[in-house]
């Protein structure tokens, strides 16, 4: 009998894991440690959330969104020997420009994608508007900035893990200045992380618990069943908006065909911290980690927009629950 695994990467047997709690009848469940980084992470912070981790070494590191006491935001470096328990440096990471010159990095909701032995982090970028910024590292110590991906407005930038076609893809999802009352997921193409087109229309919203906006979230990971694409879903409420998170599958070959897509969400605010901080009700996924030798998951995401929380899965089980509750509803 021949083994097959779900997942298409490397085994990480070091990924941060709490086993399933007896009784619990959710696919997706969250941390007992949770949140996992608070809010006063740094001493200059007001907030650290919607942030992206990789493994890196032995360990793990990541860029983190921190808004600090005058509510400015910057991307800070962080490391970690569990994925878990985080030290994040004070000062924000430096970009060097185009044209050489150093900058303090400013902006939001980083992913960092490993591709073509280098790690890309793309962000909310400020460009007479919210944009896509693109820069990459090989060591997380020197960070060199590509040129903005597309023209403001747009959020929610995230690179595939390789090539498609021979191309690199993206997704994001076109916004406007403010807190966007809209918006639906694309798919762009770039022969080369400067010139980006062939842009393609993935999925948009659909009503219900993603009836305002959707958007991508952490970096695809590529599954034997097409790539697994966690995203968050926007509602209106009496009470403003309400963030929770999806899943979707994407064809391996064309990721602008959404091949199944879960009706129902799989994590909505219901804890303390997801519901009470500076944004409440929002759980908003910004990276994933996954282990193909035993296929679970481990899903990093922004709580209220205040702190940092981890959930854990099984790949299986989340693929099997996006076909158990479909919509093939593309808009």
């Amino acid at each position: 009998m021949v083994e097959t695994r779900t997942i298409i990467g490397p085994a990480l047997p070091n990924i941060p894991w709490e086993e399933k709690p007896e009784g619990c009848r959710e696919v997706v469940w969250r941390s007992s440690r949770n949140p996992i980084i608070p809010r006063d992470a740094i001493s200059s912070s007001n907030s650290v959330f919607n942030s992206a981790v990789v493994p890196f070494g032995d360990g793990f590191v990541g860029v983190f969104r921190c808004d600090d006491k005058a509510r400015f935001m910057a991307l800070h470096f962080g490391r970690s020997k569990d994925g878990v328990s985080w030290q994040i440096d004070e000062e924000p990471i430096q970009l060097i420009t185009l044209d050489g010159s150093r900058r303090l990095a400013m902006g939001y909701d980083p992913r960092i994608t490993l591709l073509e032995g280098r790690y890309y982090i793309t962000w909310c970028n400020g460009f007479h508007g919210p944009t896509i910024g693109v820069a990459y590292t090989q060591d997380f110590v020197t960070y060199y900035q590509l040129e903005n991906a597309f023209l403001p407005c747009n959020r929610n930038g995230v690179l595939f893990p390789r090539k498609i076609g021979g191309m690199y893809a993206m997704l994001s999802r076109p916004s406007d200045k403010g807190h966007t009352a809209f918006g639906d997921i694309f798919c762009s193409l770039s022969p080369d992380l400067t010139f980006w087109g062939m842009h393609r229309f993935v999925m948009g919203t659909i009503g219900g618990w993603q009836g305002v906006k959707i958007g991508a979230g952490p970096v695809p990971i590529e599954t034997t069943e097409g790539w697994l694409l966690f995203y968050h879903g926007v509602c209106g409420s009496c009470n403003g908006f309400l963030y929770s998170m999806g899943a979707a599958l994407l064809d391996r070959d064309e990721p602008w065909k959404v091949l199944h897509r879960c009706r129902t969400y799989l994590l909505s605010p219901q804890r303390d911290y997801e519901c009470w901080g500076d944004v409440p009700n929002v759980v908003f996924p910004c990276a994933a980690l996954a282990d193909a030798e035993t296929g679970r998951l481990a899903i990093y995401y922004g709580a209220a927009d205040t702190v940092v929380a981890l959930a854990f899965a099984q790949v299986d089980e989340v693929i099997d629950y996006i076909k158990r509750n479909p919509t093939l509803a593309r808009r």
